[in-house]
């Protein structure tokens, strides 16, 4: 009923940047938040940022600055821009979506994971 793409992972050097995009498709009546999470191996999933129907924002404190999500309602995509990457930000990047289908039913899905890796 819903599918989550992700793409945008990769390889990056230390200080570069990277743009993940989660795509919502399906029978969507509404999206009231999108997250994107991490875990990085032999670590707990981890929240990175958080944004609402209504375009507030929080973030993980060693992601403020750096990182900044942000939604296209009219396309059910998200994006998280990540900058000044660092080696420990190196994880698999899931997203998570939080809305209601057409007809009522809630729903909460999860992205398959988008791998970063920082490195030189």
């Amino acid at each position: 009923q819903v599918q989550l793409v992700e793409s945008g992972g990769g390889l990056v050097q230390p200080g570069g940047s990277l743009r993940l995009s989660c795509a919502a498709s399906g029978t969507i009546f509404s999206i009231y938040t999108t997250g994107w999470y991490r875990q990085a191996p032999g670590k707990q999933r981890e929240l990175v940022a958080r944004i609402d129907s209504g375009g507030s924002t929080n973030y993980a404190d060693s992601m403020k600055g750096r990182f900044a999500i942000s939604r296209d309602n009219a396309k059910n995509t998200a994006y998280l821009q990540m900058n000044s990457l660092k080696p420990e930000d190196t994880a698999v990047y899931y997203c998570n979506v939080v809305g209601r289908l057409e007809g009522g039913r809630p729903f909460n899905r999860w992205g398959q994971g988008t791998q970063v890796t920082v490195s030189s």
